[in-house]
């Protein structure tokens, strides 16, 4: 067995085996993910959510799913049939090809590259192309005008998160995000990450990746009481379906990130503790926890107000902070905790 797992076809089995691995993980996170953001929205709100459908309505998510895909595809008249159908297969497909480059544990990770968060942020750039395409493609104003909102949404928040991953880049002198963990494993636990060195950009990161995702308070491109559903107006059953995995999937990644280049990773929070990736999970589903505490709590915001937070507040800001810790890293400014390479990777 051993031989056959090095021969073309057996690594090729292997590798199989490994997307399969991460696809189910995301997709079984997803169903928990939705049936969570719901029960927390709820509770907010002061009422049950799902609790109908299997035990304390866990099974709610998966009867919604199904529903989806047994409903009628429709598509409308002046559409371009095409493009209709592949702008939600490109979102979610694009938000399932970033999942190859994050690592859960040490050495558990599709695929190691050195710029692993190069191609997360080139895989994330693509993904406002399915949006395009959805408003573009259904033929109405209302699709369009959302398509387009959004477009200028994702590549003005895309700015400030890229800056603000530069600094962590600095830190560490990698971009590959094992190093990037690595570099932050201290002898002080939760104190040698990257949030207490970073701590400004911790809440820039988190607000950007809200806009960058769609989440409320900035879920301009799809306002009900302005344009009705957005890009997805003329969307139903599985398409429609594509579009919100999707999203969701890109929130996951997002949490994912955060973890990875401010908390340590699957780094134990106490230095007794072992690592694993428990604290890499457990850690994701925090972070997501905080993205419904957001959506439960916060109103939304103009768009005006969107804009001008991303062009003239975070914009200015990430720059600084790039300055900054491009300087504290060269001259080992505060004892060198903006050189990690010399203590990590």
């Amino acid at each position: 067995m051993s031989e056959f797992l090095l021969t073309p076809a057996g690594i090729g089995l292997t590798i199989l085996a490994q997307v399969l691995g991460v696809v189910a993980f995301v997709m079984i996170s997803l169903l928990f993910l939705v049936y969570g953001d719901r029960k927390i929205w709820a509770a907010v709100q002061m009422r049950r959510g799902p609790n109908v459908v299997g035990a304390f309505g866990l099974l709610q998510t998966v009867a919604d799913a199904l529903k989806y895909v047994v409903k009628e595809v429709v598509v409308p008249a002046g559409a371009d049939r095409t493009v209709f159908m592949l702008a939600p297969l490109a979102s979610f497909v694009l938000a399932m090809v970033a999942w190859a480059v994050i690592p859960f544990n040490e050495g558990w990770v599709l695929s190691d590259i050195n710029v692993a968060i190069l191609y997360v942020f080139a895989i994330s750039s693509l993904e406002v192309y399915g949006v395009i395409m959805g408003g573009w493609a259904s033929n109405s104003k209302y699709p369009f005008l959302g398509s387009l909102r959004s477009a200028a949404q994702m590549i003005s928040y895309e700015v400030s998160i890229g800056l603000i991953i530069i600094g962590v880049i600095l830190s560490t002198g990698s971009m590959n995000f094992g190093a990037i963990v690595a570099a932050q494993d201290g002898g002080a636990g939760l104190f040698s990450w990257y949030w207490l060195p970073h701590f400004p950009m911790v809440f820039l990161f988190f607000i950007s990746c809200l806009a960058e995702t769609n989440r409320p308070p900035f879920d301009l491109p799809e306002a009900e009481s302005e344009l009705v559903a957005g890009y997805q107006v003329e969307y139903s059953s599985t398409p429609f379906l594509l579009f919100m995995a999707g999203e969701y999937i890109a929130i996951f990644l997002m949490c994912a990130l955060t973890t990875l280049l401010f908390f340590g990773g699957w780094l134990s929070p106490i230095p007794f503790l072992p690592d694993g990736v428990f604290w890499m999970v457990a850690k994701m589903a925090f972070f997501f926890f905080l993205f419904a505490m957001v959506k439960a709590i916060t109103p939304r915001y103009r768009y005006d107000q969107l804009m001008r937070i991303g062009w003239k507040v975070f914009l200015p800001m990430s720059l600084f902070w790039v300055v900054f810790v491009a300087f504290a890293a060269k001259f080992g400014w505060f004892w060198g905790v903006y050189a990690r390479w010399t203590v990590g990777a």
